[in-house]
């Protein structure tokens, strides 16, 4: 089926009709007989974070990390990698349960190198605890293989919980909630400006 075929949501985007099971693998039309993967619609990003973090703690992790996408591309620069390693944990959980070993070991990895620009502790997120966290789930997967016993970390949140701002010189959250950016905003600001035509005046 073409790109055009697609069914749209009302925003455009298209429309994941097919149903997923709860590690985001796609199954024939009309399961019904598993747990499926639900689609979430956060209004702000700080809904976004908070759902994000309780499917993580729920080991929905396919489910988390596309709420918590939403968190990522409203990030500020600065905030970017942070916000790419922890979704990476969670992808790395996703391959984890798909039993894809490689995948899994890649993502921690990778998340792990995201947040060593971070400090201990960063926007409410336990920045340590999660490099840690990477650390002995890597060494487990690379001793034991898929046969690991490995307890995936719940969710990395400080006391007082996690917390979105899309200002990086900010020390506290937001008073207004952060509406869900159409496109990451790094996207967008990486960009040329269009200079305005003249009609436009």
């Amino acid at each position: 089926m073409g790109n055009d075929e697609r069914d749209r949501r009302d925003d455009g985007r298209p429309e994941q009709a097919r149903p997923r099971d709860r590690a985001g693998r796609p199954l024939p039309y009309g399961t019904d007989d598993v747990p499926l993967a639900v689609e979430h619609e956060p209004a702000t990003v700080e809904e976004a974070l908070e759902l994000g973090a309780s499917l993580w703690d729920e080991e929905r992790f396919f489910e988390a990390h596309e709420c918590l996408e939403d968190v990522w591309h409203a990030a500020p620069e600065d905030d970017r990698d942070l916000w790419q390693g922890v979704i990476q944990i969670a992808v790395a959980a996703v391959h984890r349960q798909r039993d894809n070993l490689h995948g899994a070991k890649a993502l921690l990895a990778r998340a792990r190198e995201k947040l060593e620009r971070y400090p201990d502790r960063h926007r409410g997120i336990e920045v340590l605890a999660a490099r840690r966290a990477c650390e002995r789930l890597e060494a487990a997967l690379a001793t034991d293989g898929l046969d690991a016993e490995v307890a995936w970390p719940r969710f990395p949140a400080a006391p007082g919980g996690p917390w979105f701002t899309a200002d990086p010189a900010a020390l506290t959250p937001p008073q207004e909630p952060t509406p869900v950016p159409d496109e990451p905003v790094w996207l967008a600001a990486g960009r040329p400006r269009q200079p305005r035509r003249r009609d436009q005046d």
